[in-house]
């Protein structure tokens, strides 16, 4: 077995508060390879772009991520570019662990760019969100099974996801992916995949989610799906053939439910 390499590590806790009529950073702390950058905006919300100046992850990596949108503000928080997970030591596995708390009458948007799998990687990732009463929550979490155009496949792979969202103490949604061994072929199934590459999940949570579904569902593509969990919490899913079709269908989704352009970041 070959020896075990040193591995990266970063860890990121960062919050918002309201000032004035704009939100401000309240607080950060970054060690490690993680980093977060704040471009400026003409928005009232405060954006922050995190970057793992590793270059991507592989067995052992673990990051963290902690972020709180503070009362009454607005947090907006996305990725420099896209998430490569590369292949992985035998037993070894990336960890992403990543905690965000959005307080009363607070908003907070979570739009990382894609997660791309290669072939032989590892890697569990959570993301646990707590909310209170008023607030409101946006997410996407696209990801893609290897590169189509450069004739990647997952023949030997594991993909764990866990997402759980909860309001005043109580669970409100779950969602979770499990994928090991051919992921390429557990993807062909037509209950799984289809044959789809890629995939996202959107989630919106917010006082006037069910007034937004008959929007959301007009943009939804042939192969996606949108559905009102509960009167404020929307949720939907897309698959797609590659990262270029599904962020195509994704783009006007985030718009919409972001209420304003996307971060510079998702249209470079």
């Amino acid at each position: 077995m070959p020896a075990a390499q040193p591995r990266a590590k970063g860890e990121l806790r960062l919050s918002s508060k309201r000032q004035a009529d704009k939100s401000a950073l309240d607080t950060l702390r970054q060690s490690g390879a993680y980093r977060a950058l704040f471009p400026r905006s003409g928005d009232r919300a405060l954006t922050s772009v995190f970057v793992n100046t590793a270059g991507g992850l592989t067995g052992g990596d673990r990051m963290s991520l902690s972020a709180t949108a503070g009362h009454d503000s607005r947090l907006t928080l996305t990725s420099q570019a896209a998430e490569r997970i590369y292949r992985a030591q035998s037993g070894t596995i990336a960890r992403v662990t990543t905690d965000l708390t959005i307080e009363t009458n607070a908003r907070l948007d979570w739009l990382p760019q894609e997660t791309i799998l290669f072939d032989r990687s590892a890697l569990k990732r959570r993301l646990n969100v707590t909310m209170a009463a008023g607030a409101t929550f946006l997410a996407v979490e696209p990801v893609v099974f290897g590169r189509i155009a450069m004739g990647e496949t997952l023949q030997d792979s594991l993909f764990h996801d866990d997402l759980r969202i909860t309001r005043n103490e109580e669970l409100i949604f779950a969602d979770a992916i499990r994928l090991s061994g051919d992921v390429e072929s557990q993807l062909a199934a037509t209950a799984v995949a289809n044959g789809a590459r890629a995939l996202a999940i959107v989630i919106y949570v917010a006082p006037d989610a069910e007034a937004r579904l008959p929007a959301l569902r007009a943009l939804m593509p042939g192969t996606g799906g949108a559905s009102l969990i509960r009167p404020d919490v929307l949720f939907a899913r897309f698959l797609a053939p590659d990262s270029y079709l599904l962020r195509r269908d994704l783009i006007p989704v985030l718009e919409l439910l972001h209420d304003g352009p996307l971060p510079k970041t998702w249209t470079l």
